[in-house]
C-alpha cells in the first residue's frame, strides 16, 4: 500500500499528525508512505524510519505563476507514483486540490468548514465534538482503513547523530535544565519576556542547580537576551541557534518546559517532557500540550479562549498577564518533583 500523508505545517500541527504515520506503520508494516510537507519542517521528518519519501513544499511558490510550470511538473511525478491512498491532515484548499490532483484510489480527509477541502474527499473525517483534540481527531482518518488507533509507539525517534552533535556544541552537564520559550506566532500569546526573566531570578533563588535554555527561532533573539540577562551564567541563549533537529534534541534532554503556545511545546509533550504551558486566547483541549493538559496554567476571562491573533478586551491580554511568576514557579517545582 502506497500512501501520501499531506500535512505541511505548522511545527505543532505537523508533531499532532505524527501518530496517524506511527500507527500506520505498526499495523501495516508493508505501507510505503511519503510527506508532503512545508520546506521549512523537512528537516523535522529527514530520516524518518518510517517514511519512504518526504515532497518538500513551498507555499510562496503556489502564487507565483512564474513558478507554476514547475509545480505541474510536480503533480505529474506525483501521480506517476500511484498512490493507493491520500490522508489529507491540513484540510485546506491548497492541500485537498493537491491530494485530488495525486489521483489516489481513496482519500481521506478532516472536514472543516474553512475552505470546503471535505468536497474533494471519498471520506471526510469529522471532529468528534468541538472540544475534541487534534491528536484524536486526526487519529480517526485511520478508520476507513481498519487500521487500530492503539499501540505503543516511539512519537519522535531519537536522532544519535544530532544528539552527539548537541552534546559537543553545547555544555549540557549539570541541571536540572528548564527550558524556556518566550516566542510564538500570535503576540497575543506570548507571556512578557519580563515575567520569563523573573521566574529565572526565582527558580535561581531556589536552588543553584539550576540551569536554563532558552529556545526558539532569531525572530526570538530579543526576548532571549533579555532573559539571558536575568542570569547570565546560568541561562543559555540559543535562540536562532540552533537547527530544527537540534532543538528537537535539547527538548529531549532538558528536564522541564515553560512555554507560550507553541511548537516546541508540542515536540516536548511528544517526547513525555514535563511542561508547565501558558495559555491565553487558544482553546486548550483542542491544542494543549497532549497528555498534559492538567499542567496548563491559565486564567478564564470573559473573552477567553477568543481564538483570535489579536486582543479586544479591555485590559489586553489579560488572560496571560494574570498568570503570576509565583504560581509558574510551584508548577515547575511539582513538575521536577519525582
Amino acid at each position: 500500500m502506497k500512501v501520501l500523508i499531506l500535512k505541511p505545517s505548522s511545527l505543532g500541527d505537523v508533531i499532532h499528525a505524527l501518530p496517524v504515520l506511527r500507527l500506520l506503520k505498526k499495523h501495516r508494516p508493508d505501507a510505503r508512505v511519503t510527506w508532503w510537507i512545508s520546506s521549512a519542517l523537512a528537516p523535522l521528518l529527514e530520516a524518518d524510519p518510517d517514511l519512504e519519501d518526504l515532497l518538500p513544499f513551498d507555499r510562496r511558490r503556489w502564487g507565483r505563476p512564474r513558478h507554476w510550470p514547475e509545480l505541474a511538473a510536480s503533480v505529474l511525478q506525483t501521480r506517476a507514483r500511484r498512490y493507493d491512498v491520500v490522508i489529507d491532515l491540513q484540510a485546506l484548499a491548497r492541500s485537498a486540490l493537491f491530494g485530488w490532483l495525486a489521483n489516489a484510489g481513496l482519500t481521506i480527509g478532516l472536514e472543516d468548514s474553512r475552505e470546503g477541502a471535505h468536497a474533494f474527499y471519498d471520506h471526510p473525517i469529522r471532529r468528534p465534538s468541538p472540544l475534541t483534540h487534534a491528536v484524536d481527531w486526526y487519529l480517526q482518518t485511520l478508520a476507513p482503513l481498519g487500521i487500530p488507533r492503539t499501540g505503543a509507539f516511539d512519537w519522535i525517534p531519537l536522532r544519535k547523530d544530532v544528539r552527539d552533535r548537541v552534546r559537543q556544541t553545547w555544555n549540557v552537564e549539570g541541571g536540572p535544565w528548564v527550558l524556556l520559550i518566550p516566542g510564538a506566532r500570535w503576540f497575543n500569546k506570548r507571556w512578557p519576556s519580563e515575567r520569563f526573566a523573573d521566574l529565572v531570578r526565582a527558580l535561581c533563588r531556589r536552588s543553584p542547580g539550576f540551569r536554563f535554555a532558552v529556545l526558539g527561532g532569531g525572530e526570538d533573539r530579543a526576548m532571549g537576551q533579555a532573559i539571558h540577562a536575568a542570569a547570565p551564567d546560568r541561562v543559555m541563549d540559543l535562540t536562532g541557534r540552533t537547527t530544527l533537529p537540534e532543538m528537537v534534541e535539547w527538548i529531549r534532554l532538558g528536564h522541564v518546559m515553560v512555554t507560550n503556545d507553541t511548537g516546541p511545546m508540542h515536540v516536548a509533550a511528544a517526547l513525555g517532557k514535563p511542561v508547565v504551558a501558558l495559555f491565553g486566547p487558544t482553546e486548550l483541549r483542542r491544542t494543549g500540550p497532549y497528555g498534559q493538559l492538567q499542567h496548563v496554567l491559565r486564567h478564564d476571562l470573559p473573552c477567553a479562549p477568543c481564538l483570535k491573533d489579536s486582543c479586544a478586551w479591555v485590559r489586553p491580554m489579560e488572560c496571560l498577564e494574570r498568570i503570576s511568576v509565583d504560581e509558574t514557579v510551584a508548577q515547575v517545582l511539582g513538575r521536577l518533583s519525582p
